[in-house]
């Protein structure tokens, strides 16, 4: 299926097993001339060198320019565009279904071409005849995941966008559950965001369970313009990986255990980006200068150093 990237974007990789690429057809293309099957392996090791580098670029350059370095990449190496595309992940975009006039979110998993599928009407926009859609059990799991994924999303964000979209596997089913939030003129916050990315694959086992595998990348980006601070902005981008093998009974069907998987993920995501990484920096800023004034001068501070005194003038020799 083209989930993993649009039509015109096709290259010889798909997502598989938390975000690692496998050849769909082999590798390196190996012929009977063996000059031509050395010349192909030493190409595709070039390739995977450069996309290597590009990769380790882009977890070092700032998460709020993600668009901006990666335009920059794709500048550079053209022939990388597609492997790129999928493997870096960007902010997310929102675009209104014309025939619901509903809200959704747009990436590489509802993409055919220059169109784009909702996930409320099944239909491409602009308008696709032979656009890839799931089939009708598929769908009919993908409109319920989207009714709770929608509910989920209003609860724990109080606003926002989300978007479920499935598609077929071999062995079983994959789906990307997305939610995006921004703020914008907030007390606080003059301009922020919130990007979730859940990626599952669910391969069924047959003796009434299913394995898990579960892809959370967070984005989160916060602007402040403040006459008291200035012009900050603190951006951070996490990614986890989790992995379970649970039952499928009518009870917890596939969507109750993928939204448990999701929830948990969160809520550790969450807890993480705030008690590691925001108080972390906290920390360190206090501990370059302090925001109060100098330190306390206590009893003993005194104490001690009127006896450090005392003891080095008994000691000094007394001129005659």
């Amino acid at each position: 299926p083209r989930a993993g990237g649009g039509r015109g974007s096709q290259s010889l990789w798909q997502i598989k097993y938390f975000g690692e690429r496998v050849p769909l057809y082999g590798g390196p293309k190996h012929t009977n001339r063996g000059g031509e099957a050395v010349v192909c392996a030493m190409s595709a090791s070039a390739s995977t060198s450069q996309m290597s580098s590009a990769l380790a670029i882009m977890r070092r350059m700032p998460p709020n320019k993600i668009e901006q370095n990666l335009s920059g990449l794709i500048n550079l190496l053209p022939e990388q565009t597609d492997e790129l595309l999928q493997r870096v992940d960007q902010p997310l975009e929102e675009a209104t279904c014309p025939r619901t006039g509903r809200r959704f979110l747009l990436c590489d998993y509802n993409r055919d071409g220059d169109s784009y599928r909702s996930p409320w009407s099944n239909e491409y926009d602009p308008p696709l005849s032979d656009g890839f859609t799931p089939t009708d059990s598929l769908r009919a799991m993908e409109v319920d995941a989207n009714t709770l994924y929608d509910s989920y999303r209003e609860q724990y964000y109080e606003g926002g966008v989300s978007s479920v979209y499935l598609w077929d596997l071999d062995t079983g089913f994959a789906g990307c559950f997305l939610v995006k939030k921004t703020v914008q003129g907030h007390a606080f916050v003059s301009d922020g965001g919130w990007d979730s990315i859940h990626v599952v694959e669910v391969t069924e086992k047959g003796d009434g369970k299913a394995t898990y595998k579960l892809t959370s990348t967070l984005m989160l980006t916060m602007g402040v313009q403040k006459a008291s601070v200035g012009d900050s902005n603190l951006s951070g981008c996490m990614t986890k990986q989790k992995e379970l093998t649970l039952p499928v009974t009518e009870v917890k069907p596939h969507i109750v255990n993928i939204g448990s998987m999701i929830e948990d993920m969160e809520i550790d995501m969450r807890s993480n980006m705030d008690n590691l990484y925001i108080q972390k920096t906290r920390e360190i800023v206090n501990s370059m200068r302090r925001v109060t004034g100098a330190p306390k001068q206590g009893q003993n501070f005194t104490a001690n150093l009127n006896a450090a005194v005392a003891a080095h003038g008994a000691s000094r020799k007394v001129d005659g």
